[in-house]
């Protein structure tokens, strides 16, 4: 799996380690990844996710199905999708 939060899409970024005798050698850096379930009540269903966390303290703030739709307004959540059919 790859190492990319599903929300945010923070991914690995690249940089270098700098030694005391200032060398540089290539490392890369990895977000802060959490496989997590959540609860959604307006669809009465789980979800499972990748979530990095900073998308965790977002979800506590604001609750996962309001911060989704707010992703999907603004174009950024397209793998996720909350239907409010109950089954």
């Amino acid at each position: 799996m790859s190492r990319v939060c599903e929300l945010t899409g923070k991914r690995p970024i690249t940089g270098n380690n700098v030694s005391h005798s200032n060398r540089r050698t290539r490392r890369r850096f990895l977000p802060n990844l959490h496989t997590k379930k959540f609860y959604v009540p307006e669809t009465d269903q789980w979800v499972t996710l990748k979530v990095s966390s900073t998308a965790l303290r977002t979800i506590n703030k604001l609750g996962i199905y309001a911060y989704v739709k707010k992703l999907q307004s603004k174009g950024l959540a397209e793998g996720i999708e909350l239907s409010n059919s109950k089954s």
